[in-house]
């Protein structure tokens, strides 16, 4: 009984210290985490490199992929940068496998670990901002090292008990069949998958398998076996999170399954030649780090794999789980509310998406090529657009507090004053102006011919802000969508043309409107006739405003 309570303990207080540590570690990052993995993946190698590096330094591959997940569901990054950088995190989330190999079987760190739970907890109690997050990460390493020698002492029991002869045998194992070795490496990949799925921890189950080798309870080849499962076990806690998530947790939760699939199927086929190499590594150098190893090494050796088959294994997953939704609002993740910045870059492309879609349909009906507006295999209406404004709308208001610098502050400011131009230009644009009593004369052809040019420089700007990153300036779209068009990035000639287009509009509106009604005295025009070119062109003055507005703030030149 003293056995099992101190191995429950030690895996209970290892979790424990382990969460503490990673909440810690996150509010020490701040808003750098978003920072680094917005910027890192502009290859598939440096995305991995760096999804490794920010995964082994918050010590969460959770925190790594929820942050990235919001960052392309937002729109800051392509869902294969995303990818790249999950794959990294597969690879980073194994260094806690070292800390236990390096140190926590070997001595008990007791006399070390409670004065740092101490310390810790008094210095985040006490401290705010960083200097909380500091002491919770010293405190959760506490809680760590505490747990793993509580769980080093319930080892020692068990190995009392347990022997590896009492295992199933595995491959390569003196007098084993193929056959019986073969279902004794599943049997074990089972139990560590069942392992990890209980803790919702790969790296509780893999502590709890070293220490168990480390006391003598589970040999070698039996402890690699287990880890297999226990890598794959990882993945459950993913796929049980993505249930009822967005369309983007979904696809990259299926990426880190298929990965974890991969990675064991590329261990278990290595499996014969690799172990005997390990055990006779063993007589020279230390097995639990030869574990800690392996469990490092097959999981780079599944990254080396995929990095190359990156393009087409994205193309799986987004065969697997293909878009759904309204194209104007996919950016509108619920992930991305937990972090103010990345929701208002969410928010920010969804407005791009909305004013290319208006100004197309505004575009189209002044040029008398009216036709229905594509965003990708979607038809898009102005209806739509002013449905997508609401839920903006909505979705900014759900945002987890407000942003924690200046800058940030000035670009949430620059984007609910491009989502107000935004919700006015879709309410004019569905308003069923009568766009053809614009061409009754000289001056009414001209306000059309400038309203016309404004919505193409404010959908180019747009286009510049919608268009996804890390594609070399020239994405691949389908013939006909609206965002193949031009688009203005940088935006200062679109700006100045803005500028003047709508300057031109305002002064033409003022002389327009005397000129107009003028003509109903010298029985040139009707009343009715007149009335209704001085309201289109009040309209296309304020259709120019607006989307000249929407578009300068949305650059954050407003």
């Amino acid at each position: 009984m003293s056995t099992a309570i101190s191995t429950l303990g030690g895996v209970g207080l290892f979790l424990l210290g382990m969460t503490v540590m990673t909440e810690g570690l996150k509010t020490l990052a701040g808003s750098a985490l978003r920072a680094v993995l917005g910027k890192a993946a502009s290859t598939p190698l440096l995305g991995s490199f760096w999804g490794a590096i920010v995964t082994l330094l918050v010590q969460s591959s959770s925190a790594t992929t929820m942050t990235t997940i919001g960052l392309v569901s937002a729109g800051l990054l392509t869902f294969q940068q995303g990818l790249s950088l999950v794959f990294g995190a597969n690879i980073g989330t194994t260094g806690t496998g070292w800390l236990v190999a390096l140190i926590g079987v070997r001595v008990s760190l007791t006399a070390a670990a409670l004065p740092m739970i101490f310390v810790g907890a008094l210095t985040k109690l006490l401290g705010r901002g960083r200097i909380s997050g500091v002491g919770a990460a010293l405190a959760g390493f506490g809680l760590v090292l505490f747990g793993l020698t509580t769980l080093q002492q319930g080892m020692g029991g068990l190995a009392e008990r347990l022997h590896p002869a009492d295992l199933p045998a595995v491959l390569a194992s003196p007098g084993v069949s193929w056959w019986s070795g073969l279902l004794g490496v599943l049997a074990l990949v089972v139990i560590g998958l069942v392992m990890t799925a209980l803790m919702q921890s790969s790296t509780a189950a893999i502590a709890v398998t070293l220490s168990g080798y480390f006391a003598g309870a589970i040999g070698l080849d039996q402890a690699c076996a287990l880890i297999i499962g226990q890598n794959i076990g990882t993945a459950t806690s993913s796929a049980l999170a993505a249930i009822g998530a967005s369309a983007t947790a979904k696809r990259l939760a299926i990426a880190y399954v298929l990965f974890k699939l991969i990675a064991a199927l590329i261990a278990l086929l290595t499996f014969p030649v690799v172990t005997p190499l390990l055990l006779r590594a063993s007589s020279t150098i230390d097995g639990v780090t030869l574990l800690a190893g392996y469990h490092t090494a097959f999981n780079v050796l599944g990254v080396a794999v995929l990095l190359p088959l990156i393009n087409p294994f994205t193309r799986l997953v987004e065969r697997i789980l293909p878009e759904r939704g309204s194209a104007l609002t996919r950016c509108l993740d619920p992930s991305a509310l937990q972090t103010p910045i990345v929701a208002v870059e969410a928010v920010r492309r969804t407005i791009a998406r909305v004013l290319v879609t208006v100004c197309g349909s505004v575009e189209a009906r002044l040029t008398g090529r009216a036709g229905p507006i594509r965003l990708g295999k979607d038809t898009v209406s102005v209806q739509e657009a002013a449905d997508a404004v609401r839920q903006a709308q909505i979705f900014l208001s759900d945002v987890a507090g407000p942003p924690d610098t200046d800058d940030n502050q000035r670009r949430l400011t620059s984007t609910l004053h491009a989502l107000d131009h935004a919700s006015r230009l879709t309410d004019l644009a569905n308003g069923g102006s009568n766009f053809g009593s614009v061409a009754g004369g000289p001056e009414d052809i001209r306000a059309g011919e400038l309203c016309a040019e404004v919505m193409r420089s404010a959908a180019a700007i747009a286009r510049g802000v919608a268009a996804p990153p890390g594609v070399d300036g020239s994405p691949r779209f389908a013939p006909g969508d609206a965002m193949a068009g031009p688009r203005a990035n940088p935006p200062d000639e679109a700006i100045a043309e803005l500028e003047r287009c709508t300057a031109q509009l305002g002064e033409m509106l003022r002389t327009h409107r005397s000129a107009t009604l003028g003509a109903v005295a010298n029985g040139t025009l009707t009343a009715d006739s007149a009335l209704l070119r001085v309201e289109a062109v009040r309209t296309l003055e304020a259709l120019s405003q607006h989307a000249w507005r929407s578009a300068i703030h949305l650059v954050g030149r407003g």
